[in-house]
Formats: C-alpha cells, sequence, structure tokens
C-alpha cells in the first residue's frame, strides 16, 4: 500500500494524492451538522469533475431531514427483507443489520446527498460517479468522512420517492452518498496492485 502519512491539524492543505489515499469508506459518525456553506463547497468541488461532450448531467438532492433518512432506511431495509435472501447472506452480519429494529443503512450520518443523472446521453451516469469522487475527496480535504449507500439505491429510484422528493420521473438516482464528521478513525485496507493487462 502507499505510504502517505496522515496529516494532523488543517486537513484543508491536503494535496490531491494525500486526499485519494486518506478515503475511507466511514461508517460511524458524530450528531454534528453540515452548515450549508460547507456542503455548497462540496457540490462546488463535484461539479468541477469531468463530463463528456460538456453535458453536465448531474443534479443533487441533499436531506438533513433526519425523520427523512429514517423513512429511507425503513423502506430500503423493508424492500431487503422482501427480496429472496441468497444463501450465502442467511445468517450473515449484514443479513442480521438489516432485519434489526435499531440499524440505520446511512449509519446515522447527519446528511445524505443524492446524485442524479439527467437522460441527455450515454455517459450520463459515468459523469455522475466521476462528480461522486470529487465531492468524497473534497469532503476528506475539509476533516469529514463519506459513504456510498448503494442499498439505497433501489427505493430511491421508485416513483414514490422520486414524487416525496421532487426529483424528475426521468431522472436517475445515481450515487447516494452519505457526509458527516467521523466519530472514531478507519484504518486502512490493503489494495490489490493494479492488474495490467498489457503494456505495448
Amino acid at each position: 500500500m502507499h505510504n502517505i502519512p496522515v496529516k494532523q491539524g488543517n486537513t484543508e492543505n491536503l494535496s490531491v494524492i494525500e486526499a485519494i489515499y486518506q478515503r475511507r469508506a466511514v461508517r460511524s459518525y458524530t450528531d454534528e451538522k453540515l452548515t450549508k456553506e460547507r456542503i455548497l463547497q462540496l457540490l462546488d468541488a463535484a461539479v468541477q469533475a469531468p463530463t463528456a461532450m460538456h453535458e453536465e448531467p448531474w443534479q443533487f438532492m441533499v436531506i438533513q431531514d433526519l425523520s427523512v433518512l429514517r423513512r429511507i432506511s425503513e423502506a430500503a431495509k423493508k424492500a431487503f427483507a422482501e427480496a429472496p435472501v441468497k444463501p450465502i447472506l442467511s445468517g450473515s452480519t449484514l443479513h442480521q443489520r438489516f432485519t434489526s429494529t435499531d440499524f440505520s443503512i446511512f449509519y446515522n450520518a447527519p446528511t445524505l446527498i443524492i446524485i442524479c443523472a439527467k437522460p441527455v446521453g450515454t455517459y450520463a451516469e459515468a459523469d455522475c460517479w466521476l462528480a461522486a469522487e470529487n465531492l468524497m475527496l473534497a469532503a476528506g480535504a475539509y476533516g469529514l468522512a463519506t459513504c456510498v449507500i448503494g442499498f439505497a439505491l433501489p427505493v430511491l429510484n421508485t416513483s414514490e420517492w422520486k414524487k416525496e422528493l421532487g426529483l424528475a420521473t426521468d431522472s436517475h438516482v445515481v450515487v447516494p452518498i452519505i457526509i458527516g464528521v467521523p466519530s472514531e478513525s478507519t484504518a486502512p485496507v490493503a489494495r490489490k496492485k493494479a492488474e495490467i493487462l498489457g503494456w505495448k
């Protein structure tokens, strides 16, 4: 694993390389609420991402209402519970979590940012993922933690939730990201070396 020292103090001076290697998927947050100014800074970083044909297909929904977050979580858990359970999941920690009444798929993070793609071209979803990476790296530079919550996608893409959240029916939710102040440090995870298929 690349050996990048963790900077203490003012994390806003992180280099791009440091931000990349210090990013973690965090699942433990304080209840400190992000300010509107900070969220706007993160979104401004997100929209600096590359975009095919300069389509800029991304749209953002910010949810900080804890009751709404709880309801989305419960809907996602219900959908998970009603889906056929694969043998590999039966009895697993994941399955136990999703059937627990006090478990939140958002890990009690105070903010959820949903990135949606407008139906404008072949690469709209790819552009949204690029924006998501920008947002997560910027969050890390500000001393914040993030985690992509893929389990929220099936529910967020239903017509019922699109209507409730005010999303266009033809938009597609691509990336739900929780953001907040981490309540504890997250250890680095070793990564495999890049698999190079050829070098001609």
